[in-house]
């Protein structure tokens, strides 16, 4: 370049190669970039250890907890059906195929499971995926490519996030929850495709949020949304990982939760790692847009197919699912809601039918203070955790305590975690 051959002699802006010794020197003297920082490994986190099943109760290095830490809703963790059903399939299929659906990998169980998800949902067709985080992952790229838009919600969970970068898709970022944001890009976007319109038939226009948003625990505005699709036209994939089995008379999520037609969501993508107590993840629709992740959706072509045991607890879970069981859930949830509004020390946010409660300090809210607020309510039998966020977020996010509820506590043993919680945090001011 210019500026080395000037170090080594050249004028400025001159093009001249360098000598032998002058390349030799440039080597000798280069140091490369670490490949993680330097500091890595004094920021390491120290991760609690779990002795237990991860159910209503959980041992944590060594100290019995209440757990209001894990996303177990519904409480299926610990079900003696469950249980058998995983221990026969170990017995008859193993603990895994070893192979993609595609190749030798797709089991009977698969196609039931799918079977079972596509006919609870209303849907023509369900595809189940080996890994929660690599289905929304995979399912946005699978459609979306280069030249297409996204509209996103920006505080959508880091799994969409990837799946946005995977497609290489532009990506449009609307304020959180804010419906005037989100028409206000509709608005311009629409006025670029009038001044180009034949670069406007051939764009695909998507829109990506969750249902209940992990980072936040607000629930999305779906008929705002589908509003807004049936007059600016574009499609609509809606992330249902934390709302399936949570939302709705009978758990089916944010279609149920606002009455709508689900036909009017183009594809839902769920999880199988929370309410339902197990691994991996599923999307649903019509059958022309789920065939079309069999060949194209990188986690589904590409990994080894769900292990059969995991298929068959998901298929004994749902079982269970009925409107008393969702009714207690979210009647839990809005209790916890209103006993947490009732500390004056902090500050909770997320609907209140939300199991998934983000708390913030009124004073003092930086990760090092709610990371031992934690620390200090384990050691007293009360386990909760402090969100995790990875550096790399589109959006940063405000530090919290995330407090979780699950149907198997008691309004007893909400009231007695709030007021212990309530007790360590005054003790420290």
């Amino acid at each position: 370049s210019s500026g080395i051959n000037a170090e080594y002699g050249g004028s400025p802006g001159e093009e001249s190669p360098l000598t032998e010794k002058e390349i030799d020197k440039l080597i000798t003297e280069w140091v490369p970039e670490p490949l993680v920082p330097v500091d890595a490994l004094e920021r390491e986190p120290v991760t609690p250890i779990i002795q237990s099943k991860v159910g209503k109760f959980v041992t944590v290095d060594g100290v019995e907890c209440l757990n209001l830490a894990t996303m177990n809703f519904l409480g299926m963790i610990g079900k003696q059906e469950i249980e058998d059903s995983a221990v026969a399939s170990v017995q008859k299929y193993g603990v895994g195929a070893c192979g993609p659906r595609g190749f030798y990998g797709t089991i009977d169980v698969h196609l039931l499971l799918e079977e079972k998800l596509a006919k609870f949902m209303d849907c023509e067709e369900a595809i189940i995926y080996s890994y929660g985080f690599s289905t929304v992952a995979s399912a946005i790229p699978a459609y979306s490519k280069r030249g297409d838009i996204i509209f996103c919600d920006e505080m959508a969970s880091y799994a969409i996030q990837k799946g946005i970068l995977a497609s290489r898709s532009t990506v449009y970022y609307y304020k959180h929850g804010d419906m005037g944001s989100l028409t206000d890009m509709l608005e311009k976007q629409a006025a670029k495709d009038k001044k180009n319109p034949k670069k406007a038939r051939v764009t695909n226009r998507f829109l990506v949020t969750e249902g209940l948003f992990v980072n936040t625990g607000n629930i999305t505005d779906l008929p705002k949304l589908i509003e807004l699709k049936k007059k600016y036209k574009f499609r609509i994939f809606l992330d249902e990982s934390h709302s399936f089995g949570v939302l709705g008379v009978n758990g089916r999520g944010l279609t149920e939760h606002f009455d709508v037609d689900r036909r009017n969501v183009d594809m839902i993508v769920g999880s199988m790692e929370h309410s339902l107590g197990s691994i991996g993840g599923f999307a649903c629709g019509s059958s022309f847009v789920i065939r079309h992740q069999r060949l194209l959706g990188a986690g589904y072509v590409f990994s080894a197919s769900l292990p059969p045991l995991h298929a068959s607890m998901v298929i004994t879970a749902m079982d269970f699912f009925n409107p008393e069981l969702f009714s207690k859930l979210q009647s839990l949830c809005q209790f916890t809601h209103t006993k947490l509004s009732a500390l004056d020390s902090i500050t909770v946010t997320g609907d209140p039918l939300s199991p998934m409660k983000h708390i913030r300090l009124v004073d003092g809210n930086s990760q090092e203070n709610l990371k031992s607020i934690c620390e200090e309510a384990r050691s007293k039998g009360l386990a909760i955790t402090p969100a995790s966020y990875i550096s790399t977020e589109t959006f940063p996010k405000e530090p919290s305590i995330r407090l979780t509820v699950n149907s198997e506590l008691s309004e007893t043993e909400i009231s007695g975690a709030v007021e212990k919680l309530g007790q360590i945090i005054a003790g420290r001011s």
